[in-house]
């Protein structure tokens, strides 16, 4: 029970730092680039995290395979390094045993993934799309920023605020420059105005289409076929800034819930179920492969093997996102699906296997010799 705690342990340590450094990695490149998007008004500052968040789910399900991948080489790795493996093995812990003891915390990785990939990472997408709906609805109001040049929901204006008052959204010294048509772009001399107001405010009615409503201000037009210029003061002004509601977009298979999935026998769905599938099963199979990769020579250190068994992994991962395409396109059957994968990856690690072992290695050794006394029997007879 002690080695069996002692291996569990020293794994399931490595896999959480390893976890928690790729997540570190993956989710700063994300902050940097939502950032970015927020910095020139895409999104509003205050919902940087909640994006963040919101893409948590799909990297974790993605990166729990990996962690535990390089959390059994590097663990593994150590214990041989240091010859601690040697004497487990003289004291009677057979290979069989380090699997079985690996395979119980990769059944629990797989649990987890499962749980991100099949119901946490749809939810978080959907949702991610539901905020981004909700935004391009209010584009006239929420993404107003002061002291910035944006251009408004229906792209017929150019609005810059001086001051916004967080408390009732009213805009103080706003200044406008009304686009021309495209249908009138060749007279945009004409058709283009300047408003400058002392407030405003934004107004949506029942349709969902908003309008900025100017007060106390000025309105500047030039007419360059009659050599006249025009200013004409308001006491309220009205800009239509968004014409209607935003259509909802077209889900992509991946915020779809799983259960939904199933109801349609169209090749895109099979191919998602199977994706969805794969990186829970990847967790065990990957146990098979990365067990047998661990074992290392003292004199070679740890990450003698670490080298060909990430060129493993790469190409799994390149062959599932291979048939992922494949299944979706139609030329292979969903019903198949990415089994050939899983399989060929069990294989590759059962063979891993076997060769490791003691009794197979014995057997091997004894065959020149079993060869060798058949022949010299042969010859006497």
């Amino acid at each position: 029970m002690i080695i069996f705690r002692y291996l569990l342990k020293e794994v399931a340590k490595t896999q959480l730092a390893v976890f928690v450094v790729l997540m570190t990695i993956f989710i700063s490149r994300l902050f940097v680039r939502i950032l970015g998007d927020a910095s020139e008004g895409g999104i509003p500052g205050h919902l940087v995290m909640v994006f963040i968040g919101l893409s948590v789910p799909d990297l974790a399900g993605m990166m729990l395979p990996l962690s535990l991948f390089l959390g059994i080489l590097l663990a593994y790795g150590r214990i041989y390094a240091d010859s601690e493996m040697t004497v487990l093995h003289a004291c009677g812990v057979s290979e069989w045993y380090v699997v079985r003891v690996t395979l119980l915390l990769s059944f629990i990785t797989a649990i987890v993934t499962g749980i991100f990939t099949l119901y946490l990472s749809p939810m978080a997408i959907e949702y991610e799309y539901q905020v981004k709906e909700q935004l391009a609805s209010d584009s006239g109001l929420s993404s107003i920023i002061a002291g910035r040049f944006q251009t408004t929901g229906n792209n017929k204006a150019v609005v810059f605020v001086h001051e916004k008052n967080r408390q009732d959204n009213s805009l103080v010294k706003v200044f406008v420059a009304q686009l021309p048509d495209e249908q009138h772009s060749h007279d945009s001399i004409i058709n283009s105005s300047l408003v400058f107001a002392a407030k405003g405010k934004v107004v949506e009615d029942d349709e969902g289409s908003q309008r900025l409503v100017l007060e106390d201000g000025m309105r500047y037009q030039s007419d360059a076929k009659n050599n006249e210029f025009r200013s004409v003061a308001f006491g309220k002004y009205y800009i239509q800034i968004q014409d209607q509601k935003v259509d909802h977009k077209r889900r992509k298979l991946t915020a779809l819930p799983t259960t939904q999935l199933f109801k349609k026998e169209l090749p895109e769905y099979g191919a998602e179920i199977h994706w969805r599938l794969a990186f829970p099963l990847a967790c065990v199979i990957l146990t098979f492969i990365a067990v047998p990769l661990s074992v290392v020579n003292p004199r070679q250190g740890k990450f003698a093997k670490m080298l060909p068994a990430l060129l493993l992994f790469l190409a799994y991962f390149l062959l599932l996102t291979a048939m992922r395409r494949i299944i979706a396109s139609g030329m292979l059957s969903s019903v198949i699906g990415m089994w050939p994968v899983h399989l060929s990856g069990l294989i590759l690690g059962g063979s891993l296997l076997l060769k490791g072992r003691k009794s197979v290695r014995k057997i091997t050794l004894k065959m020149p010799s079993i060869r060798r006394s058949s022949t010299d029997k042969s010859g006497d007879k």
